[in-house]
């Protein structure tokens, strides 16, 4: 039933934990209530440090509790119906009976909660006095006899395929019905489900972020928080401290939050841990097995008591990915499905990129975007990782391997299989064989060929590419293929027979449990096929070294709109949030160019901190008065590295505290660094400052931030006051040590997701340009395409404007940059130091766009898009 109830953008926020609250977060906060509840999509742009994600909960969660109140009201309203002849005493005594019903269902809800509650509570007083025994189970005995072959059948195959051919679709689907039915008995049809806000961000440790947000908020559950008439204490949604097992004194929380993971965060069976190269498959191979070969952190299929009563644990207190993970251990039950079952009641729902992105993912853990808010945080990442889940990789050995194990499954089992099953699986080696040579003949085509006469790259569109294979294998319909390989789960079936020969034949050492089978590789590939059009590309790269090359085939999606679209169109409104998403122009030209103007916004702010706290230089001469260059022909030069280090040193004599180095590259910072050291550079770098460089493993990341952290506290007590400049200041070689240096790369793991605040980061130098490399096949076919799409619309050019091609190159480079310094770029107001961002190339002098907002607190920044260059002032 439509509501003509429409909900007023609210003039405060008392939720908002700080009052008064900062007037461009109070901005943004209306800016956004007002663009979920006019359903439109919007762009926020809110610098690091301005409290961009309290702000982002506090009006979301603040229209949640509003919409909730307003369909209460639209139910009573609904009461009286259409009949006109109701006497007033009818409605008025209905109306009041509907309104005594949704408060007791509220308050059964909320006391079942609070009863989960209380069992988690006890669980985590028994773990402290006892050890958590871990269940048995024999991951490796899971497989049947070596004689029972019925396991490698199709799924739908043990249903009586034969049989089911003349079924119409009406009544399978009933029939499906009936058996969800006896499944899940009347739990299902009961359980309730309510609006829900989806908040996504890239990584885990941006996501971690957002609990330790929440906790401020003081949101009442019952009604809407900004109505002057609300005058009941709120509920603080207050984690609870883990010393206070009991927690007697802590309401139940307001909003029920679910944290989404993967099965490599949440996964609790050790053993399968241990024992699976990818836990993913791992898992779901379990998940076939009968009941006594099941993971045993599962109830029973048919139980779902234990199940339910975790679910409720989950949604009574809200818990990270970290806090979910232990839940489950207490109570013996996957964390990972535990969290997917909370789904349909939860309120809030946190969750990576992948797993909202993704149609497959989300059909596979139930999610609906309907009539839903979505919210993507760090979003200056979206377009990139649209791009990256479209890309699909398909090596030819795995061709090679797929297509033999294909045949061997055919060969060993035509006589069982059904008619369907038999016929999809035919086509598919039809259309592997066609595929497997002509890669065997493109590849020997080039072999031994200079570049000079023959490419060893080759880009094409799928359509080109079914039509090179022969007639026979383009007419094959491989969404047909590819529905039915979903749909049977054979790609599992056929790697475990092919690995039970391979065990029987004792030529190669037992599989792992939890490969990715093949054939899953080939039916990736085949999705970006089918599902590709004028938008996608298929590229053959031979690779190797002289005389064991390969080829690999690789689908890129050349638009990130589509896959984007299917989010937009269902859901109630987008919101795209980010520290630095300038220039705004490229995100709507990228993935909303479709939309019209009425239903799309924008929100852009400028820092909480004044400008004048902030100083821009830009470094384009040498100490000896050469052209700064670095570009990828001079980054081996030993002269050009030895003058940037000279630069560099003469900073670290002038900067206090924390000093933070990015380059362009990975390659380029180990070459800056083997030519440092062997001319002992890097030494009087730590003579200065202690030393740091970006680790290559991910997990040795917190270890080098908290050494880095502790050394740019050890500061001596020479201070340079703001209103001077360290350019003017003069390098002495006989000051001792201040602060640390640490060297990072522009867009890896120390660029963005951390806060370098306050004394960690002081002087911020970029040196170079992240410039992508135009020789890449995957870039020149993107730049084509959007200079086409350009073209297309009849777009007439200014003169001196650069067309899109040109715009999409620079904008790649210029917001990485942006979001390297913009997570440095937080500076307590009550601080009097300076801070510096030093931009070390020629090239950082001509004009550029600015896609970075000036941060607050006393410092100094030489900032790569200053339009003018500084002279240095060198001894």
């Amino acid at each position: 039933m439509s509501l003509d109830i429409d909900l007023p953008t609210p003039t405060d926020f008392p939720a908002f934990p700080f009052n008064p609250p900062y007037e461009i977060q109070d901005e943004l906060m209306r800016h956004l209530y007002t663009s979920i509840e006019q359903r439109k999509v919007t762009v926020v742009e809110s610098p690091t440090g301005t409290g961009k994600t309290l702000s982002l909960l506090c009006a979301s969660l603040t229209w949640l509790m509003d919409e909730k109140d307003r369909a209460k009201k639209g139910k009573l309203r609904a009461v009286a119906g259409d009949d006109g002849d109701a006497k007033d005493w009818v409605i008025d005594q209905t109306r009041e009976r509907v309104r005594r019903e949704l408060e007791a269902d509220e308050r059964e809800y909320e006391a079942r909660l609070a009863e989960a509650k209380k069992r988690e509570n006890l669980l985590k007083k028994m773990s402290r006095g006892r050890v958590v025994k871990k269940l048995k189970g024999d991951i490796q005995s899971t497989r049947k006899d070596d004689g029972d072959d019925d396991q490698f059948l199709p799924e739908n195959e043990t249903h009586g395929d034969d049989e089911e051919m003349n079924i119409s679709p009406a009544l399978r689907a009933l029939m499906a019905k009936v058996e969800k039915g006896s499944k899940h008995g009347l739990a299902d049809e009961t359980e309730p489900t309510c609006t829900k806000i989806y908040y996504a961000s890239r990584t885990h440790s941006q996501l971690t972020q957002i609990l330790p947000e929440l906790q401020r908020l003081k949101l009442n559950p019952r009604v809407a928080s900004h109505h002057p008439s609300n005058e009941a204490t709120p509920l603080s949604t207050r984690k609870r401290p883990l010393d206070d097992p009991d927690g007697d004194e802590e309401p139940t929380s307001s909003i029920r939050t679910v944290a989404l993971g993967s099965r490599k965060q949440l996964c609790i069976n050790d053993e399968l841990r241990s024992k699976s190269r990818d836990l993913d498959e791992g898992c779901r191979a379990l998940l076939g097995e009968k009941e006594d070969k099941r993971c045993q952190h599962l109830p029973p299929v048919g139980d779902e008591e234990k199940m339910l009563d975790f679910r409720d644990q989950i949604l009574a207190t809200p818990k990270d990915i970290e806090d979910l993970a232990e839940a489950g251990r207490r109570a013996q039950i996957c964390p990972y499905f535990g969290a997917r079952r909370a789904i349909p009641q939860a309120q809030l729902i946190t969750l990576p990129y992948n797993l909202l992105l993704q149609k497959t993912a989300r059909e596979a853990l139930g999610i609906d975007l309907t009539d839903q808010i979505v919210i993507i945080d760090e979003a200056h990442n979206l377009i990139p990782t649209l791009l990256s889940l479209s890309t699909t990789r398909l090596p030819q050995a795995t061709l090679v391997t797929s297509f033999m194990q294909v045949c061997t499954y055919v060969s060993k089992f035509k006589n069982r299989l059904g008619p369907a099953n038999l016929l999809h699986l035919k086509r598919l080696v039809v259309f592997l064989d066609a595929l497997k040579k002509y890669v065997l003949e493109w590849k020997e085509s080039r072999i031994g060929k200079p570049t000079s006469v023959v490419e060893k790259v080759e880009v094409m569109t799928p359509a080109q590419l079914i039509e090179r294979l022969g007639r026979k294998a383009s007419g094959i319909n491989l969404l047909e293929i590819e529905q039915y390989l979903r749909a049977s789960k054979v790609a599992r079936k056929i790697a475990g027979y092919s690995d039970k020969e391979t065990e029987k034949s004792g030529d190669m050492p037992r599989p792992r449990r939890g490969e990715i089978p093949p054939l899953n590789v080939v039916e990736a590939f085949l999705v970006s096929l089918t599902g590709a059009t004028d938008d996608g590309r298929v590229i053959f790269s031979l690779i190797g070294t002289s005389g064991d090359e390969t080829v690999e085939l690789k689908f890129q999606l050349l638009n990130p709109s589509p896959p984007f679209k299917e989010v937009v169109d269902v859901a109630r409104s987008v919101v795209l949030a980010g520290g630095t998403m300038s220039p705004i122009s490229d995100v709507v030209n990228q993935l909303f160019s479709y939309l019209p103007t009425e239903k799309f916004a924008t929100f852009s702010c400028g820092h909480i901190i004044p400008a004048e706290n902030l100083q821009t230089l830009v470094v384009s001469k040498s100490p000896r008065g050469y052209d700064l260059e670095y570009k990828a022909g001079k980054q081996g030069d030993a002269n050009v590295i030895a003058d940037l280090g000279q630069i560099l040193l003469n900073f670290t004599s002038t900067v206090p505290s924390g000093m933070i180095v990015f380059f362009p590259s990975y390659s380029f910072l180990r070459t800056a660094k083997a030519v440092w050291s062997k001319s002992g550079l890097l030494d009087k770098f730590d003579i200065k400052k202690k030393t740091f460089f970006e680790p290559t493993e991910t997990t040795d990341v917190d270890k080098v931030l908290q050494e880095y952290s502790a050394a740019a506290a050890m500061t001596s007590s020479l201070i340079v006051p703001a209103s001077d400049s360290f350019i003017n200041s003069k390098p002495s070689l006989n000051n001792k040590t201040r602060g640390a240096l640490l060297f990072a790369v522009i867009g890896a793991k120390l660029s963005e997701g951390l806060n370098f605040a306050d004394d960690l980061a002081r002087a911020v130098v970029i040196v170079g340009l992240p410039f992508a490399n135009l020789g890449s096949p995957e870039l020149k076919e993107r730049m084509q395409y959007v200079k086409r799409l350009e073209e297309s619309k009849g777009t007439k050019l200014a003169s001196g404007q650069k067309d899109a091609a040109a715009e999409l190159y620079e904008n790649l480079c210029m917001n990485a940059v942006n979001q390297s310094i913009g997570w440095c770029c937080l500076i307590s107001q009550q601080l009097c130091t300076s801070e510096s961002i030093l931009s070390i190339r020629s090239r950082y002098s001509a004009s550029r766009r600015l896609g970075f907002t000036y941060p607050s607190g006393p410092s100094l920044l030489v900032d790569i898009h200053s339009q003018q260059t500084a002279e240095m002032d060198w001894e």
